[in-house]
């Protein structure tokens, strides 16, 4: 099998596994050093098959109906040693997030995202997801987090960057110190 085909095949099975809830399958894609930065994580990375395996569970706790749906073709490395994933993720939040012990909204989510997949002798080694946390946060949530172009909340959003970069700039310390 070519180098296409099988990550083509790798990445659709590894999909499938966790749309069945297969966890023992899914982690058994992964290399054992594993690393998965996610941005619904909390602390992330998670690094290790056991360290990705507990972020699916409680993932799955919270979003019982959590699946995964590719919206367009892998792109693949020439080589085969990486590819992005584009997906759709569609769930609803009728469990807990514990850890820390989030509690469910019961509110029903849809978003795009894609994940950097990278490969090491035919496993998984690293996952990258990327998706815009704001739009799953105002679905979770039920309310605008971003203020509507030209609006009173824009204005004064703009107003606090410029005191705030304002100060930093007097106080470079305090800056090097936050960063």
């Amino acid at each position: 099998m070519d180098a296409h085909a099988q990550v083509t095949r790798t990445v659709t099975d590894l999909l499938q596994a966790w749309n069945a809830r297969d966890l023992d399958r899914f982690v058994g894609y992964l290399a054992e050093d594993v690393s998965w930065h996610d941005l619904g994580m909390l602390h992330p990375p998670a690094v290790g098959r056991d360290a990705v395996r507990r972020f699916a569970e409680t993932a799955l706790r919270a979003f019982p109906d959590f699946a995964f749906e590719m919206r367009g073709p892998l792109c693949i490395a020439a080589d085969g040693s990486s590819c992005c994933v584009p997906w759709t993720i569609s769930a609803t939040n009728s469990g807990p997030y514990d850890p820390p012990g989030l509690a469910p909204t019961g509110r029903r989510l849809r978003f795009d995202g894609c994940d950097y997949v990278v490969f090491r002798d035919g496993l998984i080694a690293c996952i990258e997801t990327r998706f815009d946390p704001a739009v799953v946060i105002e679905q979770m949530l039920g309310v605008t987090i971003r203020p509507a172009p030209g609006s009173l909340a824009e204005w004064c959003v703009v107003q606090v960057q410029r005191v705030m970069a304002a100060w930093l700039r007097d106080h470079p310390s305090a800056a090097a110190a936050a960063g």
